[in-house]
């Protein structure tokens, strides 16, 4: 169910506000230390930030797909390690509970989630299993009452931070995506440990780390759905989440847009401030354009997604489309700022590294290609 209109604007013109008046001005900040300040974090669950997409019955917002990309989009404005921080509670650290758990299993943990009392984690990537995601070798081996998990996840986003994990491990012996299953698991059990954070290109302040299980006894009534439907569970939840990262990835090339403006109209070359150069207008033109491309895609998969249509294809090109955009867009700005771009006060570079991952995570740009051809040549055209 959709918020009122004008509760909903309202909650956006606060977003807004929170971003340009709270957020940006840290920037700089939370580049250098490697973190978010606590008081920031603690806004953020204030503003229900961390309950976007969890039904109000347990506390969150219960925003439709459609109105949670258009938060994304204001969030993507600022550092995307503010948007990082409640991003796993909102999509792919809950969405498995929420599509597939129990109501005792909802009424335990999805509570905790909305407010921010609990942060979540997705833990599928391993050391040798990334894009193919059918080939886990995690495995949870069922002893009674309880699955005994051993296993180590890699590249594991607010996994420093993590209370609660939705971990994929195969629990029996059929090959491939069949033998996967989704469990819930509480990182105060025994055998869990996280190593330490990775040095990363960029994002500054959004930790990723390995989670490593070492028989791990995971109550049988923490697992996910049936045996077997982890990996049905986790391309569900990564369909949502991809165009989440679409909307982000379109706020942020709105964000340089207005910036590469900005400057553009100031500082001057040849007697003359360079917007009004053609070829500095080219450039102008070609990020506007797919800019709007990419916000045109990602709004109408979502209003599609609202309505129950089957968006896998969809989510995969706004995916495809507005992470390579970004990337596009970036390098324009830093063209556009000139030397400036490439010094760190102007955030420029920060952002142009920032926007690198987003090619990556949420399943690559080439397999998203492979998703749209797949779904294309299924639907028959």
């Amino acid at each position: 169910m959709a918020l009122d209109p004008e509760i909903f604007d309202a909650l956006l013109d606060t977003i807004r506000r929170f971003v340009a008046e709270r957020l940006r001005p840290l920037e700089a900040e939370v580049e250098e230390a490697d973190a978010i300040p606590e008081s920031v974090v603690a806004e953020m669950k204030a503003l229900g930030l961390f309950g976007l997409s969890i039904a109000e019955d347990y506390g969150g917002l219960g925003l439709t797909m459609s109105e949670e990309c258009r938060v994304a989009i204001e969030m993507g404005r600022t550092t995307p390690a503010f948007r990082s921080a409640f991003g796993t509670n909102v999509g792919i650290g809950s969405q498995g509970l929420v599509m597939a758990g129990t109501p005792e299993q909802k009424a335990e943990w999805l509570p905790r989630i909305a407010s921010g009392e609990i942060v979540t984690s997705f833990a599928l990537t391993e050391p040798d299993v990334g894009s193919d995601s059918g080939a886990v070798k995690a495995r949870a081996v069922r002893d009674g009452n309880v699955y005994r998990l051993t296993g180590t996840k890699r590249f594991i986003t607010n996994a420093d931070k993590a209370q609660l994990f939705t971990v994929m491990a195969r629990t029996g012996d059929e090959p491939g995506a069949r033998g996967v299953s989704a469990f819930l698991v509480p990182r105060d059990l025994p055998g869990v440990s996280i190593g330490e954070p990775e040095k990363k290109m960029g994002q500054k302040g959004a930790k990723v780390a390995d989670v490593i299980f070492d028989d791990t006894p995971v109550p049988v009534a923490n697992r996910l759905g049936g045996e077997g439907e982890g990996f049905k569970i986790a391309m569900q939840v990564l369909d949502r989440g991809r165009l989440h990262i679409s909307a982000v990835c379109v706020g942020v090339a709105e964000r340089l847009i207005a910036d590469c403006v900005a400057y553009a109209s100031t500082r001057k070359q040849f007697g003359k401030p360079i917007a009004e150069h053609q070829l500095i207008q080219a450039l102008l033109a070609d990020s506007k354009t797919e800019a709007l491309a990419a916000r045109a895609l990602v709004l109408e998969t979502a209003a599609a997604k609202d309505g129950g249509a089957n968006t896998t294809m969809e989510a995969a090109a706004a995916k495809y489309f507005a992470s390579e955009m970004v990337g596009r867009v970036a390098d324009r700005a830093v063209q556009i700022f000139g030397g400036a771009g490439y010094i760190a006060d102007y955030g420029i570079e920060r952002l142009y590294r920032d926007v690198r991952l987003f090619r990556i995570y949420e399943g690559t740009s080439q397999i998203q290609q492979l998703i749209i051809a797949r779904e294309t040549l299924k639907r028959g055209g």
